[in-house]
This record gives C-alpha cells, sequence and structure tokens, in this order.
C-alpha cells in the first residue's frame, strides 16, 4: 500500500492565487498564526468572511509556505467535504501547511501525521473504517457508558474533596476523555498516565512547528522534552501492537494492530499513524467540549435551568454546545484538479480550510446562531464532527461522554459556574482550552441538595 507521506504535497512558495480573486482578501486576523486563538474563535472576522468572502484568499506564514483559500460558510463547506473525489484529504493531509521532507522532525512524528484514515481518500479510508467499526456501534458505547459513568462520580468525588473552586481542565475534563479511550484501546492501568504527558506535548506542536521562536522564548527546553516523549509515545504503540497481533485482546488496540489493507497488514507508518491519530483526537476534541459546555451554561443560564427541569434534553444540549464550541476549528483539503466553489476557480493543488466555527454561525442555517438554544429544530445539523465519508467516527463516543457528564454534574453541582479566569492554548486546528476555573456550588458558595436527573438513552 502506497504511504501518504510517499506522495504528499510539500509547501512551496505562493503567495497569489493562480486565479484572480473573486472576493476581497480580509487580513484583520492571521488564520494560520497559533498566538491568534489565545482568545477563541474569532466570530466577528468570521462573519465578515461569510458576507464579504465565503471563499477567500489567506497569506502564507512566510515566502516558503504557500497562502490557502478559506472557506466559511456552511453549503460550501459541505459541498467541498461531499466532493472528496475533487478536493482530497489524501493530497496535502489536513495540515494546514507542509515542511520540505528534509526538514521532517521527529522522524516518526511527520509521517504518521499523514499516514493515518483521516487523511486518506476512497476506497482506502472506508475499507479501513469498516475494520474499526465495531468499537463505536450503539452496543459497544452501551457497554462503555457503564464504566465511564462510574469513573464520572469518582472525578466529582475528587474534584468536592479539593473544591468548590478547581481548574475543571485538570481535575476532570481532561480525565474522562483520557479514561474513555485508555478503556477503548485497553491501555494497561499503569500507563494511562503517560498519555496526558504525551498530550500535553503534542498540543504544543503545532504552536512549535508554525511559530517556534514564540515557545522557545518562554520555554528553551521544549524541544528536547518534546522529542523524547514522542519517542517515548511512539515506542510504546509499536511494543504494544505487536503485542497485540501475538495475544488479541477486545480492544481497540487489537482491531487497528489487525486492521489490513488490500489484504496486507498495516505498513507500520500506518500503525503509527493510527496510534497518534487516536491519542489525540480521541481525548482533545471531548476535553474541550466537557470545559466549553460548563461556559455556555455559565453564560446561558436559561439552558442550564432547562436541562435540570427536564434531561431529557441533555443530548439536544449537548449538540448544541459541540455547535457554539466547535472543538475543530478546520480541516484541509487540496484540489485535485482545476474546480470552483461559490463563483471562485481553484487551482489544482491549491489548498482549502474549511473554518467549522465559522459555518457553525451561518446565520441562513442557524438563525440566531451566537445563542445557545438547545430547542433550535436543526440542533443536530452542526458541522462540529466534520460531513460526508470523514464524519467522524468516534461521534457517538463523544456525545456519551458528554451526556454522561453533564447529566451527573447538573444533579451534583447544579449550580456550577464558570469565574470568568481561563486559558486557551495556541492552537489552529483545535479550541484548546488549557485550563478552566469553576466555583462547584456556583457564585453564593453554597453546597447544593442533590438532584434526582435520571441519566437520558444514548442519541
Amino acid at each position: 500500500m502506497q504511504l501518504v507521506s510517499d506522495v504528499i504535497l510539500e509547501d512551496r512558495p505562493q503567495a497569489l492565487p493562480q486565479n484572480d480573486a473573486v472576493y476581497p482578501m480580509l487580513d484583520e486576523f492571521t488564520l494560520w498564526d497559533p498566538q491568534s486563538w489565545t482568545q477563541g474563535h474569532p466570530h466577528d472576522f468570521f462573519k465578515r468572511m461569510r458576507d464579504e468572502a465565503p471563499v477567500m484568499w489567506s497569506g502564507p506564514a512566510d515566502k516558503s509556505t504557500a497562502g490557502f483559500w478559506s472557506v466559511s460558510r456552511y453549503e460550501d463547506i459541505k459541498q467541498a467535504e461531499l466532493a472528496n473525489d475533487v478536493f482530497s484529504s489524501e493530497r496535502g493531509s489536513i495540515n494546514m501547511f507542509i515542511k520540505p521532507r528534509k526538514e521532517w522532525r521527529p522522524k516518526k512524528l511527520i509521517p504518521a501525521a499523514f499516514n493515518s484514515i483521516i487523511n486518506l481518500d476512497q476506497p482506502h479510508h472506508m475499507e479501513m473504517r469498516i475494520q474499526q467499526k465495531d468499537f463505536f456501534i450503539p452496543r459497544f458505547v452501551a457497554e462503555l457508558r457503564e464504566r465511564v459513568d462510574a469513573k464520572i462520580d469518582a472525578l466529582l468525588d475528587e474534584m468536592e474533596q479539593q473544591g468548590p473552586v478547581v481548574d475543571f481542565v485538570k481535575l476532570f475534563s481532561q480525565e474522562v476523555p483520557l479514561f474513555t479511550l485508555c478503556e477503548m484501546l485497553g491501555i494497561d492501568e499503569e500507563d494511562r498516565p503517560k498519555v496526558i504527558q504525551w498530550m500535553h506535548y503534542l498540543e504544543l506542536a503545532n504552536q512549535y512547528y508554525v511559530n517556534p521562536w514564540t515557545l522557545l522564548s518562554r520555554r528553551p527546553w521544549f524541544p528536547i522534552k518534546f522529542y523524547h516523549y514522542v519517542n517515548e509515545m511512539f515506542d510504546y504503540g509499536e511494543r504494544v501492537m505487536a503485542d497485540r497481533r501475538a495475544n488479541p485482546r477486545r480492544d481497540l488496540l487489537t482491531a487497528i494492530a489487525n486492521t489490513q489493507m488490500a489484504g496486507k497488514p498495516l505498513p507500520q507508518e500506518y500503525l503509527d499513524g493510527s496510534w497518534l491519530l487516536i491519542i489525540f483526537a480521541g481525548n482533545d476534541t471531548t476535553r474541550n467540549s466537557l470545559s466549553g459546555t460548563i461556559r455556555l451554561l455559565t453564560e446561558f443560564p436559561d439552558q442550564r435551568e432547562m436541562a435540570i427541569a427536564d434531561p431529557s434534553l441533555i443530548p439536544r444540549m449537548t449538540h448544541e454546545a459541540i455547535r457554539l464550541i466547535s472543538p475543530v476549528q478546520h480541516m484541509r483539503r487540496t484540489a485535485l484538479d482545476d474546480t470552483e466553489l461559490n463563483g471562485q476557480r481553484i487551482a489544482k493543488d491549491e489548498k482549502l480550510l474549511l473554518w467549522y466555527p465559522a459555518a457553525n454561525r451561518d446565520p441562513s442555517v442557524f438563525p440566531d446562531p451566537d445563542r445557545f438554544d438547545m430547542t433550535r429544530d436543526n440542533f443536530d445539523k452542526h458541522l462540529a464532527f466534520g460531513h460526508g465519508p470523514h464524519k467522524c467516527l468516534g461521534q457517538r463516543i463523544a456525545q456519551m461522554q458528554l451526556q454522561s457528564a453533564l447529566t451527573k454534574i447538573l444533579e451534583r453541582f447544579p449550580q456550577i459556574s464558570w469565574t470568568g479566569r481561563q486559558t486557551i492554548a495556541p492552537n489552529t486546528l483545535v479550541h484548546a482550552i488549557s485550563s478552566l476555573e469553576v466555583n462547584l456550588y456556583g457564585a453564593g458558595g453554597e453546597k447544593p441538595s442533590r438532584h434526582a436527573v435520571k441519566l437520558p438513552e444514548p442519541a
């Protein structure tokens, strides 16, 4: 099987598009710079993009890279996602920039970022997806939920012991997806703390590669630690998957390790890519969705009260929260041939960046789009999980975690409130909430009586 990393389109200098830009080039927000994202999504800028420049040329990060087309309207992003024979995931991967091969460091990290299911076009994408689907179907999700529920109860106990004012990310929202992921993968208990450490360095990789000097000025020893932990992560994944081939278990790591393509075992590069993807994607997005929902409950107390009064609304609430949070900020596609989108001519090999937070607040689809409203008719039509063949395989797992966590939180701490203090890490790919201070008992600080909230059935 051909490796994506062998044929990946490397960046080349391209300051301007090959075809004339139909729409103006807005420049008050630097989309490619991780530091730009530390205040959250640029919703005012996205509104201008939707209104004035829905397929907008964005300039490159530097003279050695290529600019890209930024797509911001809901229907345009859906069209691009569905036209996977025109807009490829494989030709340029999901990454905003592809450095020249001679600059790929660490040795395994960059190829692994390319050789994974998220970057494959058809038919390979679906062939790999089908072989792992058993760990994402409703029956497995229901079995997993019982263990997740018990873990959530334990985490809430620990939070209350340390509270009432706590860092919600550290004590809860990073722990729930980590536990869920490790249960799915079959990672042994003693190895699980390592995953948090690996996640920390992977999250900073985006800033390190795009704008390294800002990070190095604060953390000069970062490259040494980064290389150490990334190599440790891949060594562990390779060792465990080799064991799963020899001694299979009923877990996702066994399914990944034994996946075949065209009747042959996956090359190690694809195993590395699968390991990297599920460690990063399966953990980071759920963590940020949980944290972001607590912010929303604080900002929109009417929605909180509705959910407390009628817990059957919680599945709707989680979808609506994910729409507003949009934890994945973009995916990239690359044109396989000269084409057109919303009147803009796009040349072969030019990039498209699909900005999901912009699409998820498109007022032509979601009236009063900035309002948290779980009663809206199309609450589940957001694009936060993507659309078409690449729609997130783990969306049921994510929804299960959110529904279970929010039901139990509102039962235990119905007035939990964000204090206004948070840290958003510099990251262009995900909305990375690295800390969120909350008061478990709300502004008044009094311990609440326990509510009897029935856990809703899985969506």
